[in-house]
C-alpha cells in the first residue's frame, strides 16, 4: 500500500542525483582535532575560532522556562551588561541562538511599509528574518554600493541596511565604510550580523566595525557566542528601546526556554578571559595558511578565518572532501543552497586551536589535493 508521505522519495532521490544530499556525521571534536569512526582528522571546519582554553563548567542549575516566565537567572544581567559594554551600546539581549538572535530582533523593529536593503549573500537567518517582518525587501548585489545606492532610492517608510560584517562563506569583509556613509545620508537604519568577526577582528574583539572604525555608526549589533567567543547562544545590542522592543515582540525571543545559567557563566569566564594571545595565534594562523594555499596555486581572496577553496561542480566537491578525509583533513565541501549553485567549495575554518605542524600538515594534503582536483 503507497503510504501518503512517499511522495518525499521523489524530492529525496533529485537531491541524490544532483549531488547535493547531506548525512550528518558523528564524531567528537577535541582542540585542533575531530575524530570520526576512529579517525582523528585535523579539523578545518570549526567556528571555535579564538579556541580560549576554559574547560571546566559548572552545571549546577539547568533553566528550563522562558525567561519572561521564570528563566531569567540573574547571570544573563551580568552578561547582557558586558556585551553592552563589549559594543559600546546602551543594552543587550541574549538568545538561544545566533539564529533566534536574528529572527527575533530584526521582525521586532521592521514592519510592513518598511523598506529593507539587504546584501544577496546575507546568512539564511536574515533572509528568514527580512520575510518575517513583513516589510519591502530589496536585495543588493554583493557590496555593490552602485546597486545599494540605487536601490534605496525606493519608498519605505523605515529603511534598513543589513549586512554581514564577515560573509560566512566566502570570508570577504563587509564595505562597512561606504554602508555607514550611505546609512548617515540617507536616514538609514544599519545593522550588521557580525557572529563572525565579533571577538576575532578588532581591537580587543570588539568586531568588524572597530576593525573598521565605524563602530560608533552601527544601530544594531546581532552576533554569536557561539563562534570566536567557543561558547553557546546569540545576542543583540542596541539602544534602550530596541531591546525593549525585542523583549516585547521578538517570538524567538518570548516563546523558548533560557539557556542554562552554566552556558551564561561559561560565556562570561569566556569573554572576560586574555583573549589577546588567543587573538594574534589566530591571525597568526591565518596568514600562514593563506599564504600556503596561494603558493600552491589555490586563488585565495579572504583575509578572515574563513578561507573557502572555489571547486564549481558539486560532484568534484564531494571527491575533494572525500580525499581529504582519506588524507587526515576535515574540511566540509559546501553546496547549494547554501551557496550558487556551480559555485560548490571547501570552507576552511581557521583556529587559533591549530600549531604550525597542523597547518604544514593540511598544506601538503591540498598540494595533492591541487593536482588531483585542479
Amino acid at each position: 500500500m503507497k503510504h501518503k508521505l512517499n511522495f518525499i522519495d521523489k524530492e529525496l532521490s533529485r537531491i541524490k542525483n544532483d549531488n547535493l544530499h547531506r548525512k550528518l556525521q558523528y564524531g567528537k571534536a577535541q582542540g585542533a582535532f575531530i575524530t570520526i569512526k576512529e579517525k582523528k582528522l585535523i579539523n578545518l571546519c570549526s567556528n571555535d575560532y579564538l579556541g580560549i582554553p576554559i574547560t571546566k563548567i559548572q552545571t549546577d542549575q539547568l533553566q528550563s522556562s522562558s525567561r519572561l516566565v521564570s528563566g531569567n537567572d540573574e547571570s544573563y544581567k551580568k552578561l547582557e551588561s558586558i556585551l553592552s559594554k563589549h559594543k559600546s551600546q546602551q543594552n543587550s539581549l541574549i538568545f538561544p541562538t545566533g539564529y533566534m538572535a536574528n529572527l527575533g530582533s530584526i521582525s521586532a523593529i521592521a514592519k510592513k511599509g518598511d523598506l529593507i536593503l539587504s546584501d544577496e549573500l546575507n546568512h539564511a537567518s536574515i533572509i528568514e528574518s527580512c520575510k518575517l517582518s513583513g516589510a519591502k525587501i530589496s536585495i543588493y548585489k554583493h557590496n555593490d554600493m552602485n546597486d545599494l545606492l540605487k536601490k534605496i532610492k525606493k519608498n519605505g517608510k523605515n529603511k534598513f541596511i543589513i549586512t554581514e560584517g564577515i560573509f560566512s562563506m566566502d570570508g570577504d569583509f563587509s564595505s562597512l565604510k561606504e554602508i555607514t556613509e550611505i546609512s548617515q545620508k540617507t536616514d538609514a537604519i544599519t545593522i550588521v550580523d557580525d557572529a563572525h568577526g565579533d571577538f576575532v577582528m578588532g581591537k580587543d574583539g570588539k568586531g568588524t566595525p572597530n576593525h573598521f572604525k565605524v563602530a560608533k555608526k552601527i544601530d544594531l549589533y546581532i552576533s554569536s557566542l557561539s563562534k570566536g567567543l567557543g561558547s553557546f547562544g546569540g545576542y543583540v545590542s542596541s539602544q534602550n528601546n530596541v531591546i525593549d522592543a525585542c523583549i516585547n515582540k521578538s517570538k524567538s525571543f518570548i516563546y523558548t526556554s533560557a539557556l542554562p545559567s552554566f552556558l551564561v557563566e561559561h560565556s562570561i569566564k569566556r569573554i572576560l578571559s586574555n583573549r589577546d594571545d588567543q587573538q594574534k595565534k589566530l591571525h597568526n594562523n591565518i596568514g600562514r595558511l593563506s599564504k600556503g594555499l596561494k603558493s600552491i596555486g589555490y586563488e585565495i581572496n579572504s583575509q578572515s578565518q574563513i578561507i573557502p577553496i572555489i571547486v564549481g561542480n558539486e560532484k568534484t566537491a564531494m571527491e575533494f572532501g572525500k580525499f581529504l578525509f582519506k588524507n587526515g583533513i576535515f574540511a566540509q565541501p559546501i553546496r547549494y543552497p547554501t551557496v550558487a549553485k556551480n559555485q560548490a567549495r571547501l570552507r576552511i575554518s581557521v583556529t587559533a586551536w591549530l600549531k604550525q605542524s597542523d597547518i604544514e600538515k593540511a598544506l601538503q594534503i591540498f598540494e595533492k589535493g591541487f593536482k588531483k582536483f585542479y
